[in-house]
């Protein structure tokens, strides 16, 4: 089945979640949740395996893979505060999870392979893909190839002729799935619920996949920046409008509220560095930085998102949780300072989660794939993008300037320190939103991108699949320096995998 166009809020704003990384953690829930859906009493054991040439291998339990695998089992969502006791609740349940890693010719870096056990003596076999920024896709059932995506509901039928996927954009009644079972040599049938926010219908059309083909239907269709893409949302889950504003604007408040919780101060033990974000309104106050109001508070308020998802706050991944900071950080410090409304950090939300669609469309979230380049850069992308909206800008403005921003940034290496989504993420986070910054003041100053947005993103991509594997989420960089070992050493208290 061919690949259902992207949506905002599905793969670039959200998921609303806890923990250090989308992929790791939300990807992981996700494709945990359908496991879970699939076995037909309570998970009591389950065997997953990494392959050591893929990234999870090493970073699963540094980059909270564990976490959010077990709390799919479970059935935990990623908003509730227990989700670090996933431990204890997993011992609680009667579940244990056994993590492998050897050789079994993964393609994708982010691949799961999974034997499940549950009490009524079942024992299921699936293969599945985290794909970036808590997106996914079960490709095996039972050595059978499958598309889940979920944003369907998905029923597996199989028989004795092999396996049938059938989706709807509708649940299922239990006698439509009893007739299911019901069928000539049909051995089990299987119903999946879909775990997205934006589901699929049966005949999905959007009016623009890519920057160019906004710009030219922009030409026969003149609105503000921000409605195109509404629209477009609109348009990929059968919402109207109003209905995709009303959930950016809820969206909106969970960013508002990881700034305010990071502003005030964070603690968690798991964790390398301490608050830093109360530290820039002391040394503003102090007199010891750069006259540059905006820009500080977007340094102080990129800094405090982060720092709440290292102390395991609520938080929104967009496009990812290693680039978390970035847009919300960029979008809401501008607005503290030059007071933006509420309703205009609504609308740069939107048009920066329709360049997300375009990267989307045509790269990947992934770090694992591409580099930090398609997380942090992508972000500063889009925030450059939202930054035009704000200020009152054109739409072609809008994705010129993502385009500079991302021009600014290519090669950007994923180095994380100590298997913490910390450092140098932070910084990078920060670099991201000033780099928004400057790109949104270039372009509103008439200076010429020269390279249009769609290129830009495929060689963005480009230069993402030619990055070394140790450049891309593993232990290359400043993970691999004397200090990087070190600290993986004490959060760890091993080295086995360098």
């Amino acid at each position: 089945m061919e690949k259902q166009p992207c949506s905002i809020f599905n793969d670039v704003i959200g998921p609303v979640m806890r923990g250090p990384s989308s992929s790791h953690v939300a990807g992981a829930a996700r494709i945990a949740d359908l496991v879970r859906q699939a076995m037909p009493g309570k998970i009591t054991h389950v065997l997953c395996d990494f392959d050591p040439t893929g990234a999870l291998a090493a970073s699963h339990t540094g980059h909270g893979t564990d976490m959010g695998f077990a709390c799919g089992l479970l059935g935990i969502p990623l908003s509730n505060p227990q989700v670090d006791r996933y431990e204890e609740l997993a011992k609680e349940a009667g579940l244990s999870i056994e993590y492998r890693i050897l050789e079994y010719g993964a393609v994708h870096p982010g691949n799961y392979r999974i034997q499940a056990t549950d009490d009524r003596g079942n024992c299921k076999h699936f293969e599945a893909v985290a794909l970036g920024g808590g997106m996914i896709e079960m490709q095996k059932y039972e050595g059978h190839p499958v598309q889940v995506g979920s944003d369907y509901y998905e029923v597996l039928i199989l028989s004795e002729a092999g396996l049938e996927e059938k989706k709807f954009s509708r649940p299922r009644t239990e006698s439509e799935l009893r007739a299911f079972r019901e069928r000539a040599g049909v051995k089990e049938v299987v119903y999946l619920e879909p775990v997205l926010p934006t589901l699929s219908g049966e005949d999905v059309k959007v009016p623009y996949r890519t920057a160019a083909e906004l710009l030219a239907y922009a030409e026969e269709h003149p609105m503000e920046p921000w409605e195109y893409a509404a629209y477009y949302e609109s348009c990929r889950g059968g919402r109207t409008v109003e209905e995709v504003f009303r959930r950016m604007e809820e969206v909106l408040v969970v960013m508002e509220e990881s700034v305010e919780n990071g502003l005030a101060g964070t603690h968690y033990e798991d964790r390398i560095l301490g608050a830093q974000s109360p530290l820039v309104a002391k040394a503003e106050k102090a007199g010891r930085l750069l006259p540059d109001a905006p820009l500080n508070s977007v340094i102080r308020c990129i800094s405090a998102v982060m720092e709440s998802k290292s102390s395991m706050g609520l938080i929104v991944a967009a496009p990812t949780c290693g680039s978390c900071g970035c847009l919300p950080g960029t979008i809401i410090g501008l607005a503290k300072v030059l007071e933006f409304s509420r309703e205009d950090c609504v609308k740069a939300l939107l048009v920066a989660g329709l360049i997300g669609v375009f990267f989307g469309e045509q790269a990947t979230f992934s770090a694992e794939v591409g580099g930090c380049q398609v997380e942090c850069g992508a972000a500063s992308g889009l925030a450059a993008a939202g930054i035009v909206q704000l200020v009152g800008g054109t739409v072609r403005e809008c994705v010129d300037a993502a385009s500079v921003a991302l021009q600014n940034i290519t090669g950007l290496a994923c180095d994380p320190v100590g298997n913490r989504v910390e450092v140098p993420c932070l910084g990078k986070n920060i670099m991201a939103g000033s780099n928004a910054i400057a790109s949104a003041n270039m372009i509103l100053s008439g200076f010429d991108k020269v390279v249009p947005l769609d290129e830009t993103i495929q060689a963005i991509y480009d230069i993402g699949l030619s990055l070394p594997l140790e450049l891309r989420c593993t232990y290359g960089g400043l993970g691999k320096t004397k200090t990087g070992q070190r600290l993986w050493q004490k959060m760890n208290k091993q080295c086995d995998n360098y």
